[in-house]
Protein backbone atom coordinates (compact mmCIF):
# COMPACT_ATOMS: atom_id res chain seq x y z
CA UNK A 1 0.00 0.00 0.00
CA UNK A 2 2.86 2.37 0.84
CA UNK A 3 4.35 1.75 -2.59
CA UNK A 4 1.05 2.68 -4.22
CA UNK A 5 0.97 6.00 -2.36
CA UNK A 6 4.59 6.66 -3.30
CA UNK A 7 3.84 6.00 -6.97
CA UNK A 8 0.71 8.15 -6.89
CA UNK A 9 2.64 10.91 -5.16
CA UNK A 10 5.37 10.75 -7.79
CA UNK A 11 2.76 10.96 -10.55
CA UNK A 12 1.15 14.02 -8.97
CA UNK A 13 4.50 15.74 -8.48
CA UNK A 14 5.51 14.98 -12.07
CA UNK A 15 2.20 16.32 -13.37
CA UNK A 16 2.56 19.55 -11.40
CA UNK A 17 6.15 20.02 -12.56
CA UNK A 18 5.20 19.49 -16.20
CA UNK A 19 2.36 22.01 -15.89
CA UNK A 20 4.72 24.55 -14.32
CA UNK A 21 7.36 24.03 -17.00
CA UNK A 22 4.75 24.54 -19.73
CA UNK A 23 3.49 27.75 -18.16
CA UNK A 24 4.64 30.64 -20.32
CA UNK A 25 5.19 33.40 -17.79
CA UNK A 26 6.68 36.87 -17.77
CA UNK A 27 8.09 36.38 -14.28
CA UNK A 28 9.56 38.39 -12.57
CA UNK A 29 7.89 41.29 -14.44
CA UNK A 30 4.46 39.71 -13.89
CA UNK A 31 3.72 37.17 -11.11
CA UNK A 32 4.46 33.57 -12.08
CA UNK A 33 0.83 32.41 -11.92
CA UNK A 34 -0.08 34.32 -15.09
CA UNK A 35 0.29 32.35 -18.32
CA UNK A 36 0.80 34.38 -21.50
CA UNK A 37 0.72 31.43 -23.88
CA UNK A 38 1.47 32.22 -27.53
CA UNK A 39 2.32 35.86 -26.75
CA UNK A 40 4.91 35.22 -24.05
CA UNK A 41 8.03 35.06 -26.23
CA UNK A 42 7.26 38.21 -28.21
CA UNK A 43 6.18 40.12 -25.10
CA UNK A 44 9.40 39.09 -23.34
CA UNK A 45 11.51 40.27 -26.28
CA UNK A 46 9.67 43.60 -26.41
CA UNK A 47 10.28 44.17 -22.69
CA UNK A 48 13.96 43.43 -23.25
CA UNK A 49 14.16 45.92 -26.13
CA UNK A 50 12.27 48.60 -24.20
CA UNK A 51 14.81 48.31 -21.41
CA UNK A 52 17.76 48.41 -23.82
CA UNK A 53 16.37 51.47 -25.60
CA UNK A 54 15.33 53.30 -22.42
CA UNK A 55 11.85 53.67 -23.94
CA UNK A 56 9.63 56.43 -22.56
CA UNK A 57 6.62 56.72 -24.88
CA UNK A 58 4.57 53.57 -25.51
CA UNK A 59 1.38 53.49 -27.57
CA UNK A 60 -1.13 50.72 -28.15
CA UNK A 61 -4.26 50.61 -30.29
CA UNK A 62 -6.98 48.44 -28.79
CA UNK A 63 -7.04 48.46 -25.01
CA UNK A 64 -7.21 45.47 -22.62
CA UNK A 65 -10.52 45.41 -20.81
CA UNK A 66 -9.91 42.34 -18.62
CA UNK A 67 -6.78 43.35 -16.76
CA UNK A 68 -4.76 40.24 -15.93
CA UNK A 69 -7.80 37.95 -15.86
CA UNK A 70 -7.26 36.48 -19.33
CA UNK A 71 -3.54 36.74 -20.02
CA UNK A 72 -3.44 33.57 -22.12
CA UNK A 73 -6.45 34.57 -24.20
CA UNK A 74 -6.04 38.28 -24.90
CA UNK A 75 -2.55 39.05 -23.63
CA UNK A 76 -3.43 41.82 -21.16
CA UNK A 77 -1.01 44.16 -22.94
CA UNK A 78 -2.28 47.34 -21.28
CA UNK A 79 -1.33 46.03 -17.85
CA UNK A 80 1.87 44.32 -19.02
CA UNK A 81 3.28 47.46 -20.61
CA UNK A 82 1.67 49.71 -18.03
CA UNK A 83 3.56 47.93 -15.27
CA UNK A 84 6.76 48.26 -17.28
CA UNK A 85 6.06 51.97 -17.73
CA UNK A 86 5.60 52.39 -13.98
CA UNK A 87 8.89 50.64 -13.20
CA UNK A 88 10.79 52.64 -15.81
CA UNK A 89 9.27 56.14 -15.52
CA UNK A 90 7.61 55.82 -18.93
CA UNK A 91 4.08 56.47 -20.20
CA UNK A 92 1.67 54.17 -22.03
CA UNK A 93 -1.10 55.62 -24.20
CA UNK A 94 -3.88 53.14 -24.98
CA UNK A 95 -6.59 54.12 -27.48
CA UNK A 96 -9.86 52.32 -28.19
CA UNK A 97 -13.08 53.29 -29.95
CA UNK A 98 -15.36 51.20 -27.73
CA UNK A 99 -16.63 53.09 -24.62
CA UNK A 100 -17.18 49.90 -22.62
CA UNK A 101 -13.66 48.64 -23.32
CA UNK A 102 -12.23 52.00 -22.29
CA UNK A 103 -14.30 52.07 -19.10
CA UNK A 104 -13.28 48.53 -18.11
CA UNK A 105 -9.65 49.17 -18.97
CA UNK A 106 -9.58 52.30 -16.83
CA UNK A 107 -10.93 50.28 -13.89
CA UNK A 108 -8.17 47.70 -14.25
CA UNK A 109 -5.52 50.38 -14.66
CA UNK A 110 -6.73 51.97 -11.43
CA UNK A 111 -6.81 48.59 -9.67
CA UNK A 112 -3.15 48.09 -10.57
CA UNK A 113 -2.24 51.61 -9.38
CA UNK A 114 -1.15 52.58 -12.89
CA UNK A 115 -3.25 55.68 -13.52
CA UNK A 116 -0.17 57.93 -13.43
CA UNK A 117 1.55 55.85 -16.10
CA UNK A 118 -1.29 54.72 -18.37
CA UNK A 119 -3.60 57.04 -20.28
CA UNK A 120 -6.62 55.21 -21.75
CA UNK A 121 -8.25 57.26 -24.50
CA UNK A 122 -11.67 56.92 -26.15
CA UNK A 123 -11.15 57.69 -29.84
CA UNK A 124 -10.89 56.32 -33.33
CA UNK A 125 -7.32 55.08 -33.38
CA UNK A 126 -6.37 56.44 -36.80
CA UNK A 127 -7.58 59.92 -35.87
CA UNK A 128 -5.78 59.76 -32.53
CA UNK A 129 -2.53 58.62 -34.13
CA UNK A 130 -2.62 61.38 -36.73
CA UNK A 131 -2.86 63.97 -33.97
CA UNK A 132 -0.30 62.37 -31.63
CA UNK A 133 2.55 64.83 -31.10
CA UNK A 134 5.28 62.78 -29.43
CA UNK A 135 7.82 60.43 -30.97
CA UNK A 136 6.99 56.79 -30.29
CA UNK A 137 9.42 54.30 -28.76
CA UNK A 138 7.01 51.36 -28.86
CA UNK A 139 3.93 50.86 -31.02
CA UNK A 140 1.53 47.95 -30.44
CA UNK A 141 -1.18 47.42 -33.07
CA UNK A 142 -4.14 45.38 -31.81
CA UNK A 143 -7.36 47.26 -32.49
CA UNK A 144 -9.90 46.27 -35.15
CA UNK A 145 -11.20 42.80 -34.19
CA UNK A 146 -10.37 40.09 -36.73
CA UNK A 147 -12.57 37.22 -37.94
CA UNK A 148 -11.31 33.97 -39.42
CA UNK A 149 -14.74 33.33 -40.97
CA UNK A 150 -15.77 36.70 -42.40
CA UNK A 151 -13.51 37.81 -45.27
CA UNK A 152 -15.01 41.30 -45.31
CA UNK A 153 -14.05 41.83 -41.65
CA UNK A 154 -10.60 40.41 -42.39
CA UNK A 155 -10.07 42.98 -45.12
CA UNK A 156 -11.34 45.87 -42.99
CA UNK A 157 -9.17 44.85 -40.05
CA UNK A 158 -6.07 44.55 -42.22
CA UNK A 159 -6.71 47.90 -43.90
CA UNK A 160 -7.33 49.55 -40.53
CA UNK A 161 -4.01 48.37 -39.11
CA UNK A 162 -2.21 49.60 -42.21
CA UNK A 163 -3.93 52.97 -41.86
CA UNK A 164 -2.92 53.13 -38.20
CA UNK A 165 0.72 52.62 -39.06
CA UNK A 166 0.66 55.21 -41.84
CA UNK A 167 -1.00 57.69 -39.48
CA UNK A 168 1.84 57.49 -36.94
CA UNK A 169 4.72 56.61 -39.26
CA UNK A 170 6.28 60.07 -39.09
CA UNK A 171 6.55 59.76 -35.29
CA UNK A 172 8.61 56.55 -35.41
CA UNK A 173 12.41 56.57 -35.22
CA UNK A 174 15.39 54.26 -35.71
CA UNK A 175 14.92 52.58 -32.31
CA UNK A 176 11.13 52.27 -32.40
CA UNK A 177 9.82 48.76 -31.72
CA UNK A 178 6.58 47.69 -33.43
CA UNK A 179 4.50 44.69 -32.36
CA UNK A 180 1.42 43.47 -34.23
CA UNK A 181 -1.02 41.05 -32.61
CA UNK A 182 -3.11 38.21 -34.09
CA UNK A 183 -0.98 37.59 -37.18
CA UNK A 184 -1.01 33.80 -37.46
CA UNK A 185 -4.68 33.51 -38.41
CA UNK A 186 -6.58 32.36 -41.47
CA UNK A 187 -6.52 35.03 -44.15
CA UNK A 188 -3.24 36.52 -42.96
CA UNK A 189 -4.30 38.00 -39.64
CA UNK A 190 -4.29 41.65 -38.64
CA UNK A 191 -0.78 42.28 -39.90
CA UNK A 192 -0.95 41.05 -43.50
CA UNK A 193 -1.05 44.45 -45.20
CA UNK A 194 0.89 46.52 -42.70
CA UNK A 195 3.77 44.04 -42.48
CA UNK A 196 4.09 43.97 -46.27
CA UNK A 197 4.13 47.78 -46.28
CA UNK A 198 6.73 47.95 -43.51
CA UNK A 199 9.05 45.46 -45.18
CA UNK A 200 9.05 47.68 -48.26
CA UNK A 201 9.88 50.72 -46.15
CA UNK A 202 13.07 49.87 -44.28
CA UNK A 203 11.66 47.63 -41.54
CA UNK A 204 12.58 44.03 -40.79
CA UNK A 205 10.97 41.19 -38.89
CA UNK A 206 12.73 40.33 -35.65
CA UNK A 207 10.26 37.66 -34.49
CA UNK A 208 7.59 35.97 -36.58
CA UNK A 209 5.18 34.11 -34.33
CA UNK A 210 1.52 34.57 -33.37
CA UNK A 211 2.58 38.17 -32.98
CA UNK A 212 5.08 39.77 -35.36
CA UNK A 213 7.81 42.00 -33.97
CA UNK A 214 9.52 44.49 -36.26
CA UNK A 215 12.38 46.95 -35.95
CA UNK A 216 14.12 49.31 -38.35
CA UNK A 217 16.61 47.80 -40.79
CA UNK A 218 20.19 48.95 -40.33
Amino acid sequence: MDKIFIVLGAIVVTYVLVKLLKRKTLHPHIPFKYNFGKRRDTFAKVLELLHENNAKVLLETGTSRNGLKNTKGDGAATIVFGLWAKKNSAKLYSVDIDPISVQESEKEVKNQNLSEYVNVVLSDSVTYLKDFEQNIDFLYLDSYDYSEKDEDIQKKSQEHHLNEFKAIENKLHDKTVVLIDDCKLKGGGKGRLVIDYMLKNNWKILMDKYQVLLVKSN
